[in-house]
Formats: C-alpha cells, sequence, structure tokens
C-alpha cells in the first residue's frame, strides 16, 4: 500500500461503524466511509468532542457544525490549503493524495530538465501545487469553475509563483484531444478522474467507459521521453491492478519504463492499522 504518513497537521484517529474520525489542524470531524464496513467500540472520548458532523440524509446529506469556521487552514511539508465543509462530505482536501506527492516530488526535482505536468480532473490543486513547488510548470485542468478558483487560492497561500500554474476551466478529454492537435506535449500527467460527472458543456463522464480512451489520448500527448504519469482512482470495483494494467497496456510498449499500482492509505491511530483510501497506478521512465 501506498500510505500517506508525512502528516503534522492532520490525523485520522479512529476508524469504525461505517465513519471516521479525523484531526483537521484544531477541529474534529466525523465523515462516513463506505471502506469502513466493521462495527467496533467507539471507545475515543474524542468522538463526542467533534466540532462538525456529517450525516447522510437520503441521497444527499448535510453538515452539523458546533463552533467551526467556514474556511480554515492545513499545511504539509511547505504548502497550505484552505478546508471549508462542503457538499458530500469533503472538505477541499484528501490528505491521502500526500503519499503521491511524495513520490513524485523528488521525481520532478531530480529529473535534470524542465517539467511541463498536466494535471487533469485537478480539483482544488493540491497536486498542481506540489507539482509547481517541485519546479514544474502546471497546466491545471477541471471542468469546474468553482474548484479551479479554490485552486488558485491554494496556490496563492503556498506561495506558488503565479507563471508556475496555468488554469484552465475545461472538459479535460476534449482539452487533451485539442492539445494533440496544436502539437502542445508534456513530461508528465496526473489525473484523478470521477466515477461519474459532467462537463461544462453537459458531457456525461463514466469511468469505466471512458478511462482506456482516455489513456490512449494521453499516451498521445506525451514527449518522447516522459517522466510520470500517475492514475488515482476512488472508483469502487476499479482495482489498482486494472488501472495499472491500462496504464502498461498505453504507455509501457510506447515508452518502456514500469508501472507500480496499490491503494493508498492513512494510518489510523486506534488500530496502528492503515485505511485503504483509493487507488494508485504510478508509471515511470525508469525500470522498477
Amino acid at each position: 500500500m501506498f500510505i500517506s504518513d508525512g502528516w503534522k497537521e492532520y490525523r485520522l484517529i479512529d476508524a469504525e461503524g461505517g465513519e471516521r474520525l479525523e484531526y483537521w489542524n484544531g477541529y474534529l470531524l466525523i465523515r462516513p466511509d463506505p471502506q469502513v464496513i466493521w462495527n467496533g467500540e467507539k471507545k475515543s472520548p474524542l468522538w463526542k468532542k467533534a466540532d462538525g458532523i456529517y450525516r447522510r440524509e437520503g441521497g444527499g446529506g448535510s453538515w452539523i457544525k458546533r463552533d467551526i469556521p467556514e474556511q480554515w487552514n492545513i499545511g504539509y511539508k511547505g504548502m497550505t490549503f484552505e478546508l471549508s465543509p462542503m457538499g458530500f462530505k469533503h472538505t477541499g482536501l484528501f490528505p491521502e493524495q500526500a503519499a503521491n506527492w511524495d513520490w513524485f516530488m523528488p521525481l520532478i526535482e531530480n529529473a535534470g530538465r524542465p517539467i511541463r505536468l498536466l494535471n487533469l480532473f485537478a480539483y482544488t490543486g493540491a497536486a498542481s501545487i506540489a507539482a509547481a513547488k517541485a519546479g514544474a510548470h502546471v497546466c491545471h485542468v477541471d471542468a469546474s469553475k468553482g474548484m479551479v478558483q479554490r485552486a488558485k487560492k491554494n496556490a496563492e497561500l503556498s506561495g506558488i509563483r503565479p507563471d508556475s500554474i496555468r488554469y484552465i476551466v475545461d472538459d479535460c478529454e476534449k482539452f487533451v484531444a485539442r492539445e494533440i492537435r496544436r502539437g502542445s506535449l508534456y513530461d508528465a500527467v496526473i489525473l484523478d478522474p470521477p466515477s461519474y460527472g459532467r462537463g461544462p458543456g453537459g458531457e456525461k463522464w463514466l469511468l469505466e467507459q471512458s478511462l482506456d480512451r482516455l489513456i490512449g489520448l494521453i499516451s498521445g500527448v506525451l514527449t518522447e521521453k516522459p517522466l510520470l504519469v500517475l492514475l488515482n482512482s476512488y472508483t469502487t470495483g476499479l482495482s489498482a491492478s486494472t488501472c495499472g494494467y491500462i496504464l502498461g497496456r498505453h504507455l509501457c510498449g510506447k515508452y518502456g519504463g514500469s508501472v507500480s499500482s496499490d491503494e493508498i492509505g492513512i494510518p489510523v491511530e486506534s488500530s496502528g492499522m492503515p485505511l485503504p483510501c483509493g487507488a494508485a497506478s504510478r508509471w515511470t521512465e525508469r525500470n522498477k
């Protein structure tokens, strides 16, 4: 498992009965988690001291908040991200992704050449900021104008130079196709596609139907000697090995290199074991 264990201002305190108990830089939150299918006793007294609780209600849900601000910040290794209680239980940051930032940042820093990186389905920009901090010039693409605005705010909070990240509001697949036609190539690609969704023009997206086609497109937007491709997935039933197979199918024959795939997770303090939080597949130009 790729484990995110470098946090100082985030802690996963406990995970029981379908919920997580988390510390987010001064505030305790309880959020539902479909991976937590066990039903042990919630022994920690901190369960009763939560500042915010997200409760499911039918097809949606809402936050029950005590004395919790609308926004506050959290830091990770010189980067700063804005947090807020958002819809669908989110806070604006996925802390497990730090395992991936810790992986690709040294690759960029030690590449020995300028790196142009394309971040697709880029959300609030944590990966874009990590890549820019490592020295890459980043093109950040997301279909949500609101998420792009949050990404700009995070970059500002993190002290990233404005010319290090280019922001695009667009359908990611269509953007990649246009970049290929324009001959605009990248040394690295990060993508975190949703299970389903719609683009800014109402374009329908279903991951199982679209992923192989999208990775095929990505293989055409890479330079002759690309550095890395990172594919994240939170889709239930789509394994890390399946994602890795798709990456290898499109990239290894054309560029060589190798693929590593595994779950990503965060250590749970109460048990000492990592909680699986998704999957990641990593292609690099270097062999294992």
